[in-house]
């Protein structure tokens, strides 16, 4: 890929994001608690995987 278009892909990523946390800081507080929540669950899973391997 281009590395300009790889560059403003991620500037209007970070533009989206900014602008959506000074838009609404409670929803993307509670955006961010859900994304951290499912990565916790996905852990334990796959932990849960690996200890019934042992078993």
């Amino acid at each position: 890929m281009n590395p300009r278009v790889r560059l403003l892909i991620i500037l209007l990523v970070v533009a989206v994001i900014l602008y959506f946390v000074i838009a609404q800081p409670d929803n993307a507080a509670a955006l961010v608690r859900q994304i951290l929540a499912a990565i916790g669950d996905a852990i334990s899973q796959i932990i849960r995987f690996f200890r019934g391997l042992t078993a």
